[in-house]
């Protein structure tokens, strides 16, 4: 993993953004917020699972699909599967050692 400040790169109102092998944060403060850093590691987790393609297709699909379900943009965001697995589980440091393959399929919510 190569932690990176891109504070222009990052939408508004997100700390973090993660395309593999890079984690990008705001502010250089956010290198220290091992939650928010644990919540990139899973997305990097799920991007070699599925790899980096495939991924974000399924996300962008997943995303489009929670939007007509919710019809609001933060809601969709937060319930796509991969989000859950790692907003669920951001603050166990300990979860990528004991997460199992594929497990953001266990957060699929129809």
């Amino acid at each position: 993993m190569f932690l990176i400040v891109a504070k222009y790169l990052i939408p508004k109102g997100y700390k973090g953004l993660t395309v593999f092998p890079f984690v990008f944060v705001k502010y250089p403060l956010d290198k220290e917020n091992k939650v928010l850093v644990n919540h990139e590691c899973i997305h990097l987790r799920q991007q070699m699972e599925l790899l980096l393609l495939p991924f974000f297709i399924w996300y962008l699909l997943e995303f489009i699909i929670r939007l007509i379900q919710f019809k609001n943009i933060d809601l969709a965001y937060r319930n796509i599967s991969f989000e859950r697995e790692a907003y669920i589980n951001e603050k166990d440091l300990y979860y990528l050692k004991q997460r199992s393959f594929w497990d953001f399929l266990k957060y699929i919510v129809l």
